[in-house]
């Protein structure tokens, strides 16, 4: 909670006191309870692997339209000129084959040694829109079990924008940020974890930075709009909300939002492994297709982009 809510407070001392406290042996879990956790998060990790299962619960038009290029670990000076200049997404595959993440947050017995015990700030409920959308703390172990038990979307937790890495220090030690982030003279201003079973969803919303967000585990389907559409996508009124569009992409009512009806956008299923570019103010919604891990890396440039969208 320290940690947390507490800021640089006292932080040195609390650090301290945490890793004298995960030094001490732990009680084990059941050999039977290890392997049904295992199995859960396994078949979690798998699920809507199939384009026509994936299909049925994604927005209406998902897949049809322009799909976000998708390229083979580029150079620096390809990304800059062809997508960081232009202001243009794309996917980028095997640039982060090398991270410790890829093959130890699989292993759930690993993450709860890790974080089991530590207490994290949850968002239960569809999304931040929705009025039975609430924020609880709990801890990590808490969080793992909700995840396996909801089905119903009001009852959804996930962690959001979470800095995580902050937080827990081990994980940090399991990624590096991309080359990328650095790009126009880069400086990151901010590292988030996303983090959630199937189903969850992050709202039709745009964010004021450059963003490289990294599929560590599951799969995501995000599709993307150019700021240049802006007005068309109906941004709510209220500041707090201002950078979040009122179009449900789920259950689009078309008599409120009429110009929201047959606009162009680009989507893709982001696969685990895979890093996706998101040029400032693009819109953007999410939906996990499996339980999902992913990192989302937000930087400021000092050059500015032409502006190609």
């Amino acid at each position: 909670m320290g940690l947390i809510m507490g800021g640089n407070l006292l932080r040195a001392d609390l650090e301290a006191a945490l890793a004298r406290i995960s030094a001490e042996p732990r009680g084990e879990e059941g050999a039977s309870a290890v392997d049904e956790e295992d199995r859960r998060w396994r078949e979690g990790l798998d699920r809507n692997r199939d384009i026509a299962d994936a299909l049925k619960i994604l927005p209406a038009k998902a897949l049809s339209c322009k799909k976000v290029e998708r390229l083979s670990h580029i150079s620096l000076e390809e990304f800059i000129c062809n997508y960081f200049l232009r202001e243009s997404p794309v996917i980028i595959s095997g640039a982060i084959d090398h991270w410790p993440a890829r093959t130890k947050w699989k292993d759930i017995k690993y993450l709860k040694k890790i974080a089991g015990d530590r207490t994290v700030p949850v968002e239960v409920g569809k999304n931040y829109v929705c009025s039975e959308w609430k924020q609880e703390l709990i801890t990590f172990s808490q969080f793992l079990e909700r995840m396996w038990s909801s089905d119903c979307p009001s009852n959804l937790t996930y962690l959001a924008q979470h800095p995580l890495f902050e937080q827990i220090k081990e994980l940090s030690e399991d990624i590096i940020v991309p080359d990328y982030c650095y790009v126009g003279g880069g400086e990151l201003q901010s590292l988030n974890v996303w983090f959630g079973p199937h189903g969850t969803v992050t709202p039709l919303h745009h964010d004021p930075h450059h963003n490289i967000l990294a599929q560590v585990l599951g799969r995501m389907y995000i599709r993307l709009y150019p700021a240049s559409i802006s007005e068309e996508l109906y941004p709510h009124t209220e500041t707090m909300l201002s950078n979040t569009s009122q179009v449900d992409l789920d259950n689009i009512n078309l008599k409120e939002f009429p110009r929201a009806e047959n606009l162009e956008f680009m989507d893709c299923i982001l696969e685990d492994g895979e890093l996706l570019y998101i040029p400032p103010k693009w819109w953007h919604y999410i939906r996990s297709l499996s339980t999902s891990f992913s990192v989302s890396f937000w930087w400021r440039a000092t050059v500015q982009p032409s502006g190609g969208s």
